[in-house]
């Protein structure tokens, strides 16, 4: 089963931002010993305590300290940006590290209506153009710009010998035709959505483009807390589950909880439901546990390669779930 990192940089109650950020370098550090096939950072907007506002930035220190490991945006939020300047970036990125660098392209804020409108006058109207600048950028990488384009003789330099690959991220039935219809590899956010990700990914695989002459190539992304034991696991959770019931509330302290916080919390009736209905979408447990939860969503999605999301209060306890996952299957 093929491997992959996804991380939001969160903060951790008690942590810096910068320390945040030197997690994130440390977990794709290790990802590059481990041998997963790819790391993907999240761009995120003044929302939830998480540290990365900007993946391309982050990508180029991760891959300066990486040898191997595919490096990309999960997701560069294409609405807010210019597919040129997209194209210039990440062209500059895997002409640093050839053949690593992948663009996963998103339609969604990534923060609050204040802060959309901070970044781009019309959201709403990008939103819309989704579909056409995802051409246009494609054309810009490729070098394949028509010619009647007012565009036709710009180019973003460096260009690399290998263009970044580029992939749709979502968790609908539209983002899936999208991807289809654009012959892009799609990642399906499971972690994310309680649609049916499984006949969403299968409407995928039916709608692909032949005219691309490229193949459906499927990610599905879920969320994973491993530890050497269920009750260890159960237990690193409860900070991570807590942090979701804080952002939900909309509270102050949106950086992840500790343990002995989760534990001592007096929650409410409705949040330990809302706790059960998030864990449905979670894979907690020990090693053979997490195991088999994922072979049984192989067997419903098929995927060609899963994406872990793992966040917890101590970095330690990311790096083992991810370590453990690894030896699995290896």
């Amino acid at each position: 089963m093929k491997l992959s990192i996804l991380d939001q940089a969160p903060i951790a109650q008690g942590q810096t931002a910068r320390e945040a950020l030197e997690t994130a370098i440390g977990l794709a550090q290790l990802g590059d010993q481990l041998g997963y096939e790819r790391y993907w950072i999240a761009e995120h907007h003044d929302l939830f305590g998480l540290a990365c506002s900007n993946p391309s930035v982050m990508l180029s220190a991760i891959g300066s300290k990486t040898e191997k490991i595919r490096i990309g945006a999960g997701a560069v939020l294409l609405p807010y940006y210019q597919p040129f300047h997209v194209a210039e970036t990440y062209n500059l990125l895997a002409t640093l590290y050839p053949n690593r660098v992948d663009i996963g392209l998103g339609r969604a804020p990534g923060g609050s209506a204040e802060v959309s409108l901070a970044l781009v006058d019309n959201y709403l109207q990008e939103v819309g153009k989704f579909p056409e600048k995802i051409t246009t950028l494609e054309q810009f990488l490729t070098g394949t710009m028509p010619e009647e384009s007012m565009y036709a003789k710009v180019t973003p330099t460096p260009v690399p010998k290998v263009s970044p690959s580029l992939w749709i991220l979502g968790t609908s039935e539209k983002s899936a035709l999208l991807a289809a219809e654009k012959g892009l590899s799609y990642a399906f956010g499971h972690f994310m959505t309680s649609e049916e990700g499984p006949k969403i990914v299968q409407t995928y695989r039916d709608a692909f483009s032949p005219a691309t002459n490229k193949s459906p190539y499927v990610i599905g992304a879920i969320e994973v807390v491993c530890a050497d034991s269920t009750a260890e696991a159960e237990r690193i959770a409860m900070s991570s589950l807590l942090w979701k019931i804080n952002q939900n509330k909309q509270a102050t302290d949106l950086t992840i909880p500790t343990i002995k916080e989760a534990e001592n919390y007096p929650f409410t009736t409705e949040e330990l439901e809302k706790i059960e209905r998030m864990k449905q979408k979670m894979v907690i447990g020990n090693p053979q546990e997490v195991k088999e939860k994922m072979l049984a969503l192989q067997a419903d999605y098929e995927a060609d390669e899963w994406m872990v999301i793992t966040s917890t209060h101590d970095p330690n306890h990311t790096y083992r779930s991810y370590e453990l996952l690894k030896e699995m299957w290896t």
